[in-house]
């Protein structure tokens, strides 16, 4: 449908002319990726955007430092630059996700907004040569992949971990004199503590920590400067790495230029090395919401060792029901973290030559895997870890009537009439202690000790063979 005059300008390219909303800040080339995508109704997401605006800032700022951009031009930009970042202008870029595989038209796109934001009746801007000098969308788009990246785990995701870590550590001291019987196959083992079951799941997170940390160490390699294929034509031999030093000045996140530009704009190995981390983080969590729903489970046909906080009812038609709605949540973002891999893991092998040609969707998928963890991490640690609490009757009375317990007298009166033992309490449904008792012979004060629960989560010999029985 063609738009009447009021509703439209004509924009031109080396292609030609086209009409363009009268209010929108973009131009043809935008126009044109708007009506070549209508796929999926997804842009791309902020953190790109903003990623976009500091790369354009830091280029403006850099070129007019080079004195290869008109000084008057080159604050314009950064300005301009800058707000994009802030993300005063997002509704300015359209462009679905699924575009063209550099990622070429949000480029132009951020060229185009720019240029127009900074251009005045004095002074014309131009979106490729002056916004994009010494750029190409195929150095671009790889940096804004790392920066945006770098700066949400910096942002968000770490300190979420940190803070999710931090509250599975401090709720299991603070349970740290309660045993519960543990588990090995879904069936009951020897006991542990509670201090040991949580400091497992924060010894699982300070891994995955450390593992993303270290994938952040090649993701701050920026590509930028390598231009078209990674030789650097038209850009000023000093630009790659200044512009590393003003994005990471920008960004307050730490950057440096690639050793290797060829490699950063052909492959995307560190992208996709950075998504495996966020994969295995994710199964850490899955892990750990599903010990939570089992512990949960009930509360009387379950295990029922747990209650989590109480947020909200669970049935349209059970009153009174309420289910383990956070770690629900959690196993669903997880689930969705492992997809985005699987994509980001093919869109990573897409690489043919001198360049990656599904950009958009790594970025995309990437961002979205950092956000969603870094929201229901810290979800998990304030309305569901925090507020829970112990059912110490039904834990004490699992653990008092666990036959597996007999695996304390193993060195003192052998496997074989341990298992006995243990098989007869479970037959009749009666605490080790006093079947043990009865085949043995031993006094129940020495019984009671061997079979402490407590003491049994401390590992070691109880008693040696010489101690009779």
């Amino acid at each position: 449908m063609v738009r009447n005059d009021a509703q439209v300008r004509i924009e031109h390219d080396s292609m030609g002319e086209l009409q363009v909303p009268s209010d929108a800040l973009w131009g043809a080339q935008t126009q044109r990726a708007v009506e070549n995508f209508p796929i999926s109704g997804q842009p791309m997401p902020r953190g790109f955007i903003e990623a976009l605006g500091l790369i354009k800032a830091s280029a403006a700022e850099v070129n007019g430092r080079l004195k290869l951009l008109d000084a008057a031009v080159a604050k314009a930009i950064v300005e301009a630059g800058q707000r994009v970042a802030d993300g005063e202008f997002d509704a300015h870029f359209p462009i679905d996700v699924f575009q063209t595989g550099s990622g070429t038209s949000s480029n132009m796109n951020a060229n185009e907004v720019i240029a127009h934001l900074a251009s005045n009746s004095r002074r014309r801007v131009h979106p490729n040569d002056h916004v994009n000098l010494g750029q190409s969308s195929n150095d671009v788009i790889p940096t804004a992949i790392r920066v945006s990246a770098t700066v949400a785990c910096a942002r968000d995701l770490l300190p979420a971990l940190k803070h999710l870590q931090a509250t599975i550590t401090r709720k299991g001291r603070s349970l740290a004199k309660y045993t519960k019987t543990g588990r090995t196959h879904l069936m009951d083992a020897m006991p542990v503590s509670f201090a040991q079951e949580f400091g497992a799941w924060a010894s699982q997170l300070d891994s995955a920590r450390m593992r993303i940390e270290d994938a952040l160490v090649r993701l701050r390699r920026l590509p930028i400067g390598g231009t078209a294929v990674g030789t650097g034509i038209n850009a000023h031999p000093r630009f790659g790495e200044q512009m590393a030093k003003a994005v990471g000045r920008r960004a307050g996140v730490r950057f440096e230029p690639a050793a290797d530009r060829f490699e950063g704009i052909a492959s995307q190995d560190d992208a996709v090395e950075l998504s495996g981390q966020l994969n295995a983080l994710a199964v850490a969590l899955m892990k750990i919401a599903n010990d939570l729903r089992w512990m949960n489970s009930g509360p009387l046909a379950g295990l029922g060792e747990i209650e989590l906080p109480a947020l909200q009812p669970g049935s349209s038609i059970m009153p009174g029901k309420v289910n383990p709605v956070i770690p629900e949540a959690v196993a669903m973002v997880c689930a969705q973290v492992m997809g985005h891999h699987t994509a980001i893991t093919v869109a990573g092998q897409s690489g043919n030559f001198q360049l990656n040609v599904m950009l958009p969707l790594i970025a995309y998928d990437l961002l979205d895997s950092i956000g969603l963890l870094s929201n229901v991490t810290r979800l998990l640690a304030d309305r569901a870890i925090a507020g829970l609490e112990v059912r110490r009757d039904r834990v004490r009375e699992a653990l008092d009537r666990n036959p597996i317990l007999v695996t304390a007298l193993n060195p003192v009166i052998g496997y074989e009439k341990a298992a006995a033992i243990a098989k007869r309490a479970y037959k009749e449904g009666r605490p080790v202690l006093d079947v043990a008792a009865e085949e043995t012979g031993m006094p129940r004060d020495r019984l009671r000790r061997l079979l402490d629960p407590a003491a049994l989560t401390e590992g070691g010999i109880r008693e040696g063979m010489s101690g009779g029985g």
